[in-house]
């Protein structure tokens, strides 16, 4: 059986999918999870590793959740820009 991917692995290709949509798509939570399983495979990469990389990029301050009619993965808003 296939080594599960660790969750910093998961965690650092989500930050890269979020960072190379921001300002073109925004990303649900659900995107990002589809995105990960279809990438490393859904022997290696479950829903339950996703919810914890995606925690841990919440918690690290590296995305942010915004609500705009749904819930959306984004880069957090830089310092001294207009929101």
């Amino acid at each position: 059986m296939a080594e599960p991917v660790s969750i910093e692995e998961l965690a650092e290709a989500m930050y890269q999918m979020v960072k190379d949509a921001a300002g073109v798509k925004k990303l649900k939570p659900t995107d990002l999870t589809k995105a990960m399983v279809e990438h490393f495979g859904p022997e290696r990469c479950t829903k339950e590793a996703c919810k914890g990389a995606l925690r841990r990029l919440m918690d690290s301050g590296r995305c942010v959740y915004t609500y705009y009619g749904g819930s959306f993965v984004e880069l957090p808003p830089k310092e001294g820009t207009a929101a």
